[in-house]
């Protein structure tokens, strides 16, 4: 009980010792020794308090792609290490060996790609001349022909005339056997130009078909473009794979984990060492369901661990899930905390607390000051030595006090906080000592 409630009790003694004029008090039974106490106007509120877990804002366990004998690992634990730094490397040797095959491989692939490339225009250019080379041999074995039937028809003409006059006596046999002669050479040449046109047209359609291994050379070409693409993506590959062989911090953090050493064996995705950012850190906690309605983001909130005792930490909640957590019915809310000296360390447990509800200015008294009854909840106060009821409406309650209402109940008022079994509306009460102190059996009744 404060100073003032005992000077307010003492008072009391006083008066009813002076208005008794130092007489002996009435008989009837004793009074009960109560405690009393002041309501006061105060802000009240009441908070709903969660269980929850400090994690690291990010955290990620590295691993290779590759497999392979570790042949450095770079860092330790407690390390702080920088995104994109050296952390564990794996034995590559066997990659570079076959980089350089391949590497070796797009240089043969490139030198026939170029040959093929220079070599086919020339080649098209050459199948072009044959071919035009081979259409004029048969046009000229053709016009030969025409002009060699008509130099046999002028001879056999002559010939025929000649034979006619010879026979007559106009024309001399040795003309005769000229014209002979001549029609004679006139077969023979139309003979052999008529066997230099097969040649001739046989010569074309070589030409043709040679014209249409341009086709072939450009396929060639494309094949040599491909088994180049082909080779190039081999030599990417193993430069993935390489670099794939080596470890890096993925963000700023401080490495958490060293899981193998140098000559290690690690197969594909094999952890080897955790880096986790903890500058800043995620405060999770779970939330039920029925308590959404108070944990929502941008809500204040204040938590606490065990592990740091004495300190109050504050934030405001970020997110809360849209899920439950799997086989629950409660929801993950989290803050994101600032950790600059590195106190919240992850797996941390704390105790969240979250504001539910405040009323400002309420009249408040101590929780065990309120009891029930038929009609309600009430109060009792001490008016002229005796208990008086007074019903109340209870609002906001916390685990000592509770705010309540009603017309004779303001700041001020005194009320009973401890209530023997025997106490009713009127009984006669003696105010005794602080909270648990046996009662004083000199003090008169309490006005």
């Amino acid at each position: 009980m404060n100073g003032r409630v005992l000077a307010l009790a003492a008072a009391f003694g006083l008066a009813a010792s002076g208005c008794n004029g130092g007489k002996k008090a009435q008989d009837g039974p004793p009074p009960l020794a109560v405690d009393v106490a002041q309501a006061q106007q105060r802000d009240i509120a009441t908070y709903l308090t969660l269980d929850g877990q400090i994690v690291p804002l990010l955290q990620s366990t590295l691993s290779s792609t590759q497999s392979g004998t570790v042949e450095a690992v770079e860092v330790n634990e407690g390390d702080r290490v920088t995104k994109g730094e050296l952390l564990a490397k794996l034995d590559d040797s066997q990659l570079r060996a076959q980089l350089a095959a391949s590497e070796a491989a797009v240089a043969q692939d490139e030198a026939r790609l170029r040959s093929s490339a220079i070599q086919a225009p020339i080649s098209s250019q050459q199948y072009s001349s044959a071919l035009s080379q081979a259409q004029q041999g048969v046009e000229q074995a053709q016009n030969r022909i025409e002009t060699d039937v008509a130099a046999l028809n002028n001879a056999q003409l002559v010939y025929a005339s000649n034979e006619k006059l010879a026979a007559h006596g106009y024309v001399a046999q040795t003309t005769l056997e000229q014209s002979h002669a001549a029609y004679v050479a006139a077969l023979q040449e139309l003979n052999n130009a008529r066997q230099a046109l097969p040649a001739a047209r046989a010569a074309l359609a070589s030409a043709r078909t040679n014209l249409q291994q341009t086709g072939v050379d450009q396929a060639t070409i494309a094949a040599n473009k491909a088994a180049l693409e082909q080779a190039r993506a081999d030599v990417q590959l193993l430069q993935t794979q390489l670099a794939q062989s080596s470890v890096y911090a993925p963000f700023d953090g401080v490495v958490t984990q060293r899981l193998l050493d140098p000559g290690a064996f690690a197969g594909p995705n094999q952890p080897i060492v955790q880096v986790s950012q903890i500058d800043q850190v995620y405060v999770n906690a779970n939330v039920p369901d029925d308590a959404l309605a108070y944990v929502r983001p941008g809500t204040p909130a204040t938590f606490t661990t065990s592990s740091l005792p004495g300190r109050s930490f504050h934030g405001t909640i970020a997110d809360v899930n849209a899920v439950p957590t799997s086989g629950t019915l409660s929801y993950r809310a989290r803050i994101r905390q600032p950790n600059p000296g590195g106190e919240l360390r992850g797996g941390m447990l704390v105790t969240l607390t979250v504001e539910k509800q405040r009323h400002m200015g309420a009249v408040v008294v101590p929780r065990t000051a309120l009891f029930q009854t038929e009609r309600g909840s009430n109060v009792y106060t001490v008016e002229d030595g005796k208990a008086k009821l007074l019903p109340v409406e209870v609002g906001l309650q916390t685990d000592t006090l509770a705010e309540v209402r009603g017309p004779e109940v303001r700041p001020g008022t005194v009320v009973i906080v401890t209530r023997p079994d025997a106490l009713q509306d009127g009984s006669v009460v003696a105010v005794g000592g602080p909270p648990g102190a046996p009662p004083n059996a000199a003090a008169s009744p309490a006005r």
